[in-house]
């Protein structure tokens, strides 16, 4: 997520920058002393997440808030906790008591992460289906508390578990285990490049080598097609023998 931090204090900028800095799904956009010299920057190249002082000269933090997207994340930071009930009144995600401890902040981005995803799927349930699904060569899933990039072109197949998948990688010393569904991971995934073969194990299409009595070898795993997507698989052997 990119996230700006608008503060007058420079002591409070300088510790928000390096809450930012080591929490692995921010990305900086700017920092800023007051909402004025922010909306001028933030005009043209929007954050998706402010950390936002509320009581700054010329433009306050909660006057400024109104006019930022309806989509934008807000965290309010203050000395003073009567704000608080102004803060929840613009929608902010979260209201920051100074001092903020890295604890207290990590909290609030990860709400914030939250949010983001769940707008970010809202948008693509919105969107019309098109070729853009097709042409996308990584993915980014969530593993161990961090956003991880995955180039398609090196994934041999996913395993679904009960509440997670596992997606081995070419090479890779061991698998990337995330916690969503096998159905998630099949509508990210580009129906040109894979293809679900049993309710536990969708696999890469171009990098199957050997197919063993009805299953598909990789190395020493063997992967099971199931009756329910065996006529699929059979279509799709059949253009290619």
């Amino acid at each position: 997520m990119k996230c700006a931090i608008i503060d007058d204090e420079p002591l409070a900028l300088d510790l928000l920058e390096s809450y930012v800095k080591k929490t692995p799904f921010l990305a900086l956009a700017g920092k800023y002393s007051s909402a004025v010299q922010a909306m001028k920057e933030l005009a043209g190249h929007p954050a998706d997440l402010i950390f936002l002082d509320i009581q700054m000269p010329e433009l306050n933090g909660l006057e400024f808030s109104k006019m930022l997207p309806p989509d934008t994340c807000i965290v309010f930071t203050t000395a003073f906790d009567q704000y608080a009930i102004d803060g929840y009144k613009v929608n902010a995600l979260d209201y920051l008591l100074k001092p903020i401890s890295y604890s207290d902040f990590l909290h609030a981005a990860n709400k914030a992460l939250h949010h983001y995803e769940l707008l970010q799927r809202y948008e693509q349930l919105r969107r019309p289906q098109t070729q853009e699904k097709e042409e996308i060569d990584s993915i980014f899933v969530k593993s161990e508390y961090k956003l991880v990039q995955i180039e398609l072109r090196n994934i041999l197949y996913v395993e679904g578990l009960k509440d997670y998948i596992k997606i081995y990688e070419e090479g890779a010393p061991k698998p990337v285990l995330s916690l969503m569904s096998m159905k998630a991971m099949e509508d990210l995934l580009p129906a040109s490049q894979f293809m679900r073969v049993h309710r536990s194990y969708i696999v890469r299409k171009d990098k199957i080598r050997v197919i063993d009595r009805g299953r598909i070898v990789f190395g020493k795993t063997y992967i099971p097609i199931s009756d329910s997507y065996k006529q699929a698989f059979q279509e799709y052997l059949e253009k290619r023998s």
